[in-house]
Parts: C-alpha cells; structure tokens; sequence
C-alpha cells in the first residue's frame, strides 16, 4: 500500500476528506500529517483518525530536521492540503513529481505569494470575475507554479460574495482532491 503524508496549516477539512477517503481504498494510506501551526484544527482531526502529527516551526522545516522525518516515512506522494508556508527546495529535489498542492484558484490566475483563501477569494469577487475554481499541481520551487495536473471550474454570479466562492471552493475541493490523489497514484504504478 502506498503511503501519503499531509502538510496542512490549518483546520484540516481537506486533510481529513483525503484520510476518510483512502480509508476505504487499498490504494493508498495517510501515513502522517505535517503542521507548522500548534494551534491547527487539523492536528485534532489527524488524531481522531489515529494517523501521527509532527508539529514543526518554520526553522525546522528549512533544516534537516523534517527532511528526514520524511525520509524515514519515504512517502509516494506528499500532499499539501492548506499549507501555507513555501515549500522547500531540497524537500522538492527529493521528490521530483511526488509533491502536489491545491490551489482555490484557476492557475495561473490568483496564484503566487500571499495569494491564498479569502485573499483569492475577495481579488475574484472584486475583480467581477464570471468563474473560478480548483487547480491540483505538482509542487516546484516557485509559489503556485509547478505543472498542472487538474482544474475544474465553477461559474459565478453578480451575487456571489467572498464567503458564497469559498463555499464553492470548498465542494470542489472536497470532492476531487482525493479523487485525483488516487489518480496521481495509480498513474504512477502504471509507468513502473
């Protein structure tokens, strides 16, 4: 069975969907979830799934501590699920093509630096934007840049408002993350 590990930084609703949903496959388990936020939702959420926590701060995260953590977990996938520090280089060097993220926003639109929930959000409804959506794709070392993997979008109206496109965000999110998780994995079984 192939192993993911979350990062996530805040309440974790994504990182427990993908836990719900690779408990009832034979594909894949979360094996661990990352946080850099003590204070995280997600960090409950994990252990009520009884999957370990590793709680870390930015400093650890750049030093060799949490490389090899993951190292001894040797993940096939590592999933970021809501993290919102910028991931490091020589985690990504590592794990050419095993890094994924998603992103409430059709890339290349709205992504980059300080582009991340409500702030996406609120640029899309002030931009009078007509559409939305998800992006799921590999991780590089440029914020929201790496290659594409899925995006599915989601019409607007006049009346939508910040909370009403996060709403709608949010049920994509819930419904295809996972769903492309398992993809992303059984596509890599296939090219060995």
């Amino acid at each position: 069975m192939k192993k993911i590990v979350v990062f996530a930084s805040g309440s974790g609703s994504n990182a427990e969907n993908i836990i719900k949903h690779f408990k009832q496959t034979k594909v894949a388990k979360v094996v661990a979830v990352f946080t850099n936020n003590p204070n995280a939702k997600v960090i409950e959420r994990a252990k009520n799934h009884q999957i370990p926590v590793e709680i870390f701060s930015k400093n650890e995260l750049l030093e060799r501590n949490i490389v090899q953590k993951i190292q001894e977990i040797n993940p096939d996938l590592i999933v970021l699920a809501g993290f919102l520090l910028k991931f490091p280089e020589n985690i990504i060097e590592l794990y050419p093509n095993k890094i994924i993220n998603i992103h409430p926003a059709l890339l290349p639109n709205y992504g980059g630096k300080g582009m991340y929930g409500m702030h996406i959000h609120r640029a899309i409804v002030n931009n009078k934007e007509k559409e939305t959506g998800i992006s799921i794709h590999y991780v590089n070392e440029h914020y929201d840049e790496g290659g594409i993997i899925f995006q599915k979008n989601v019409a607007l109206t006049q009346e939508d408002t910040p909370e009403t496109v996060a709403e709608k965000i949010h049920e994509l999110e819930q419904k295809y993350f996972p769903e492309i998780i398992q993809a992303v994995l059984e596509d890599s079984n296939s090219k060995k």
